[in-house]
């Protein structure tokens, strides 16, 4: 795969204390155009769609956000939403987006039954923006990983 100039000055800002502490890439090793490709590989054979996914996940936030920073039941999952000030530019400068962090696990799960990446998934308004338009779940390891299995799990696609 060839890598475009813009990906490489994408991937150069995914590093940590770039645009954000623990960067985007978390402890993977792999190059960013081996995430994405894997990744797009994982959605396809679980039968997601970036586009849905981004919808499903940006209505779970909203949704969420109605808890006022508390967890709220929506579906089968316990949501919570919260912001920070300011922003955060996608590394393809492509938009700035809120400083948010929303969670998704299961709502039959007690809360410290929960294992951070494996039953609950957190993401970002600037996570969505990166799954639906650059197909970017994240590094192993980053927080704010869109792992594909975890979320045709929650999500119950």
């Amino acid at each position: 795969m060839k890598v475009k100039p813009s990906d490489r000055e994408a991937f150069s800002r995914m590093a940590p204390g770039v645009l954000t502490a623990g960067g985007f890439l978390g402890t993977d090793t792999r190059p960013p155009e081996e995430i994405i490709a894997e990744d797009e590989a994982a959605f396809a054979r679980l039968g997601l769609d970036f586009d849905q996914v981004a919808r499903e996940l940006a209505q779970l936030a909203e949704e969420g956000s109605k808890g006022l920073g508390e967890p709220i039941k929506v579906r089968n999952l316990l949501v919570q939403a919260g912001d920070a000030r300011g922003m955060l530019p996608c590394p393809w400068n492509d938009g700035l987006f809120h400083k948010t962090a929303v969670s998704l696990r299961p709502a039959d799960l007690p809360p410290g039954a929960c294992v951070e990446g494996e039953d609950m998934l957190v993401y970002s308004e600037l996570s969505i923006h990166l799954l639906k338009v650059h197909h970017f779940c994240q590094g192993l390891g980053s927080p704010f990983r869109l792992a594909p299995e975890l979320i045709a799990e929650l999500l119950e696609k």
